[in-house]
């Protein structure tokens, strides 16, 4: 039994800023891997990327991190184009992998799944039912969000949403993603119908101005915490959930796992790549940033 096991595609980036051009691998199994590769918890990454790419998991592995691979035709290929200020971007979707299998899942067991889809047809409802039976399912709700036209990237609603959030019990998306599942810019509301539908705890975060959790009625409203320069923010939202799941699994509140993950999340922006620090590091930071 694992403490988190994370499912998503590891990706080939292609990161461009104003300043720079930069290919690495990402995605939600990445940087969410990296994150956790650190902290005291037992942890598994379930993912699918052709043979090509299978160093990203001989380096994943050469970091103590325990990867199980299902075969894929071809591997997920991103190009990220950040505005100046880094909380906007533009995406085209150059490749896409296979979805995930109830095959390659049937013998993990976990007390939290972490599931980030990066396209919408990624991971069934039929995998997040059977996910659920055995732990809580935890969902980043991008992938869900994304058609691709023509490679580029475009908003469009879940249409599966409603039957497939009864069995999510930690959903994380940014303003924009809950307006498009909920129609509702205002957070107060949208997070309330995301619990209507089955959701029993809602992560909603909006990069450079904070994040609010909602779980039994009460808000949490947690500060962003940013270093002097801000670098890359690719991968920010996978650092937070990190952060949080690890601190939710090891039994912290929710006020204090949504302060330690902005405070992780803040810190792997003044670096590109991932996450490479540890929790004292990101201790160091959020007390040097007090709420």
């Amino acid at each position: 039994m694992y403490d988190i096991c994370c499912i998503g595609h590891i990706t080939s980036d292609k990161i461009v800023t104003s300043k720079t051009v930069m290919h690495m691998a990402g995605g939600t199994a990445f940087y969410f891997s990296h994150a956790l590769s650190n902290l005291d918890v037992s942890y598994l990454l379930v993912t699918a990327l052709a043979e090509s790419e299978l160093p990203y998991v001989t380096a994943l592995r050469d970091k103590g991190i325990e990867v199980r691979v299902q075969a894929s035709t071809h591997t997920v290929y991103f190009e990220n184009i950040y505005a100046d200020d880094q909380d906007h971007r533009t995406q085209n979707v150059l490749q896409q992998a296979d979805p995930f299998t109830l095959e390659a899942l049937s013998a993990v067991n976990a007390k939290i799944f972490h599931l980030g889809p990066l396209l919408a047809n990624d991971i069934s409802t039929e995998l997040i039912k059977t996910l659920a039976a055995k732990g809580r399912v935890s969902l980043d709700a991008q992938g869900y969000l994304r058609k691709v036209e023509n490679k580029k990237v475009h908003a469009v609603d879940w249409p599966d949403k409603k039957e497939a959030l009864q069995y999510v019990a930690i959903l994380k998306a940014d303003v924009a993603e809950m307006e498009v599942l909920t129609g509702y810019r205002e957070v107060s509301k949208g997070v309330k119908l995301l619990t209507e539908w089955g959701v029993k705890e809602v992560v909603i975060t909006d990069g450079s101005k904070g994040s609010t959790i909602y779980n039994e009625g009460i808000f949490y409203n947690i500060p962003a915490y940013q270093p002097k320069n801000v670098v890359d923010a690719t991968g920010c939202g996978d650092t937070y959930m990190a952060g949080y799941l690890y601190c939710r699994v090891k039994g912290a509140g929710l006020q204090e796992a949504g302060q330690f993950a902005a405070a992780m999340a803040g810190l792997k922006t003044a670096s590109p790549g991932p996450f490479t620090g540890t929790k004292d590091d990101v201790l160091y930071f959020l007390n040097k940033n007090p709420f």
